[in-house]
């Protein structure tokens, strides 16, 4: 077992300084600023549906904590968090604040582990199945209101935002299914694992936040999850296309 003493606010200082430093890389090519104001949308979509459905799924399951602390709600102030939604906004992913559940109050016809395993799969699903559509959205649009909307100067704007939020979805759905904690893939994945791998998985919680943290200030986080996040999103494209005909 690894003993870290973990400092979350060292964390977020690190995180912080990274931050500042993709402001100003981004800010300094010709219409960042633009590209970073119609990505607000996406993000606060994203995020918000991302949430809402782990608050969701814990509610359905037997679980009140989400809904007595009103995270079962479509406000995004009760579910943004303050680096996470930075980060989803200049990094393509990111995360939320975290919703408290009480595995103890889950209905008793499944495991805990199981239970819970459903509540963190909601996000990404969410986030999937709103990148589909809003990507059946902008192909609708672009079928039947190209000369008339599509060409215009709002037109344009509009459907920028909705190609951001296609992509921050997808980006959002991948990068939490990555099986390191805190991320939502490593509460799906403990019911796949024997019982002494599960065992070492959580009482390694510790190291694996350590190289969660090591992944994403390398880079290699974005490495891993770019090609997933391309090939989704040309999928998922070309299923709206194939849809309207274009």
């Amino acid at each position: 077992m690894f003993n870290f003493n973990f400092d979350k606010k060292m964390l977020y200082i690190i995180l912080g300084i990274i931050i500042v430093y993709m402001l100003m890389s981004y800010l300094s090519s010709e219409g960042a600023l633009l590209a970073l104001v119609l990505t607000i949308p996406g993000v606060l979509i994203a995020i918000t549906f991302h949430e809402f459905a782990h608050a969701y799924a814990a509610d359905k399951l037997g679980d009140d904590t989400p809904r007595l602390q009103g995270r079962l709600s479509l406000n995004p102030l009760s579910h943004l968090d303050p680096i996470g939604s930075i980060l989803l906004l200049f990094a393509g992913f990111g995360w939320g604040k975290p919703v408290q559940v009480n595995p103890r109050n889950y209905n008793r016809n499944m495991s805990m582990e199981k239970a819970d395993a459903i509540v963190s799969f909601a996000g990404p699903l969410m986030n999937f199945a709103l990148a589909i559509i809003f990507t059946i959205i902008y192909c609708a649009i672009y079928k039947f209101a190209y000369t008339s909307f599509v060409l215009t100067t709002m037109g344009t704007l509009i459907m920028s935002v909705i190609q951001y939020t296609i992509f921050i979805n997808i980006g959002l759905g991948v990068f939490n299914l990555l099986p390191l904690p805190p991320l939502d893939g490593s509460k799906i994945l403990m019911p796949f694992l024997p019982y002494n791998a599960k065992m070492w998985f959580q009482n390694n919680t510790t190291f694996f936040y350590i190289i969660f943290l090591v992944i994403w200030i390398t880079g290699i986080a974005g490495t891993i999850i770019s090609p997933i996040i391309n090939w989704i999103s040309t999928g998922v494209m070309k299923l709206g296309l194939t849809i309207f005909g274009l």
